[in-house]
């Protein structure tokens, strides 16, 4: 997104979206399948395309857990799978809102709709590791004691990094001397986000091997695995190239 070029008027066009079609063509799929109209409701980007793989996985794979935690008795410590597993969801809502934008409008949009929802998630895991870190407090458990936990603390660090990049990218461009050299490096944001997604998903599976998930919520690793591929094969498919640093039209 570092540069702004004239649309392309010798590609085909997008009769719906107004865009040339190289332009909003998913990384699989027909060209379009993942580009938001102009006339449509920006409710339809969260199912758009392959997006409604994503999406039924991601509401599957809430339920599983908070199905398990609320069928077991509630501790203190259950508040940790529920508020991470509601931000994961969050933070998966957030991608799949952005993905299909492609105007400027829609981008302006869709920016304020993901910056909100990634609030709510940040939210969501400070809650969530404020109960694991005041559960250990109390107990004086020992931390990094597992998988779980490493792969946990290297993703809330990296996350954090994230939030604090597309904030200031979003709202003190002036920190990267202007908005043009913020814009440049938005493309990595966008890709270390997929990265990101992938890390919470692994780190969710993981959760499987701790000793509270084997002894007393007792979910088998095979559901999360299952339901966290089916997100990726939602989610991936949709990725518009242009948007790591091909042509940004000024439709």
């Amino acid at each position: 997104m570092a540069t702004t070029t004239a649309p392309d008027v010798s590609a085909p066009i997008d009769e719906a979206g107004g865009a040339p079609i190289h332009e909003t063509e998913p990384l699989l799929g027909r060209p379009g399948d993942a580009s938001q109209t102009r006339r449509q409701p920006f409710i339809y980007n969260l199912t758009l395309g392959t997006g409604f793989i994503a999406q039924l996985a991601s509401v599957l794979l809430t339920i599983v857990i908070w199905a398990s935690v609320f069928t077991k008795p509630l501790i203190l410590f259950s508040g940790h799978p529920l508020a991470q597993s509601l931000a994961v969801l969050v933070l998966i809502q957030s991608i799949l809102a952005l993905q299909p934008t492609h105007t400027r409008d829609q981008k302006r949009i869709g920016q304020k709709v993901h910056a909100t929802l990634n609030l709510a998630a940040f939210l969501l895991l400070v809650t969530g590791v404020g109960v694991i870190e005041y559960n250990k407090y109390r107990s004086k458990g020992e931390h990094f004691h597992s998988v779980h936990g490493y792969l946990g603390v290297t993703t809330s660090i990296v996350l954090l990094i994230q939030y604090l990049v597309g904030l200031t990218m979003y709202a003190v461009p002036s920190l990267y001397g202007g908005r043009a050299n913020a814009m440049a490096i938005w493309k990595y944001h966008r890709a270390s986000g997929y990265v990101i997604l992938v890390l919470l998903l692994v780190t969710v599976c993981s959760a499987t091997r701790t000793e509270y998930v084997e002894n007393v919520l007792k979910i088998q690793l095979w559901a999360p695995v299952l339901l966290s591929v089916l997100v990726l094969a939602g989610v991936l498919p949709r990725i518009q190239k242009h948007k790591f640093g091909g042509k940004i039209t000024t439709s």
